[in-house]
């Protein structure tokens, strides 16, 4: 996928995943850590660093993508509910770019996943923990990646 907005090359460098699909406003990437299948990060398309100056449109876009992603996750990989963070902190801590307004879409489930020749659990489910990173090759990225795609 190319990423379209004159904006988007600038959010390479945050480190937010590989990108999976984007609307008028809003990227979206599949995040480096799949501990939670299908983790996402939904980044603004303009720099801005907080939810207040949103535009009406930008919200509007924000919801019906929203919508897509969770359709598209639990169609996908059954996933039992979604958890939606804007979480900016460490963006304030020495050495680190530029805060940039950004969601996190973390699914959850109750039972495990096997996709792709793995088998993702949520030993947490119904608390939020620290989630160990889950050691998958680019191979099997793309493959959720491309299963997201199939149900947006």
């Amino acid at each position: 996928m190319s990423i379209e907005c004159p904006y988007c090359e600038k959010l390479v460098d945050y480190n937010f995943g590989d990108p999976l699909v984007e609307t008028d406003h809003w990227i979206v990437f599949l995040a480096p850590n799949q501990s939670n299948l299908a983790t996402c990060v939904v980044a603004l398309k303009r720099d801005h660093k907080t939810l207040t100056g949103l535009s009406k449109e930008e919200w509007d876009d924000f919801i019906l993508l929203l919508e897509s992603m969770e359709r598209a996750v639990k169609t996908a990989f059954d996933a039992t509910l979604f958890n939606w963070g804007c979480l900016m902190n460490t963006f304030y801590l020495e050495g680190k770019p530029e805060p940039h307004l950004h969601w996190h879409f973390i699914p959850r489930y109750r039972h495990p996943v096997n996709f792709a020749g793995h088998t993702f659990e949520d030993p947490h489910f119904g608390y939020m923990r620290p989630r160990p990173p889950k050691n998958i090759s680019p191979d099997v990225r793309d493959k959720i990646a491309d299963k997201i795609r199939e149900f947006i």
